[in-house]
């Protein structure tokens, strides 16, 4: 999953790393980050994560995002910013931007932290309605992350389609 916002004339106060932020709060930022900015996420799908590695997804969420909101904007893409200390250039084919890494951006760069609060709040809804689908996972409430509960659900019920294949707990009961 990845997000990105080009902020607009008002941006939201209160922009910080999604993580810091309230549940409460996050939700109230995601809906004026997207009624007043450009934005756009991007979604890579389990069995293309297991094809490609975790790493190489995330080049490639990034690339997505970033070309399908480029293709809302008036004028070429001036310098994207991204959270972490690497970017996709030279590491997804598609990547046509000038890029900056920025270590800690989600707690520092506006535009890093609107996209880190739209990504976040837009998988959450993702997991809530997984969670109607596969009730056994707790995903509504540990968001996929893999807490005891979750464990406990795979070893008993076994892995869905929203699992990762070569996430080690499904990789390792595959084989048992």
């Amino acid at each position: 999953m990845a997000g990105a916002v080009v902020l607009g004339a008002e941006v939201p106060s209160g922009l910080n790393d999604s993580k810091k932020l309230s549940a409460k709060r996050r939700g109230v930022l995601d809906e004026q980050i997207r009624a007043s900015c450009l934005w756009a996420v991007a979604v890579v799908e389990p069995e293309e994560i297991d094809r490609v590695n975790i790493f190489q997804a995330t080049m490639l969420a990034m690339t997505r995002c970033v070309r399908d909101l480029a293709a809302q904007l008036p004028n070429d893409v001036g310098m994207v910013l991204i959270d972490g200390n690497q970017t996709p250039e030279r590491r997804c084919e598609e990547w046509a931007w000038p890029a900056r890494a920025i270590v800690g951006g989600d707690g520092i760069e506006p535009a890093i932290s609107a996209a880190s609060i739209v990504a976040k709040e837009w998988r959450d809804r993702m997991m809530i309605a997984a969670a109607a689908a596969h009730p056994h996972y707790g995903w509504e409430r540990n968001k996929g992350y893999g807490t005891k509960e979750h464990m406990e659900a795979l070893r008993i019920h076994g892995p869905t389609p929203l699992h990762r294949q070569s996430f080690a707990p499904v990789a390792q009961a595959s084989l048992l």
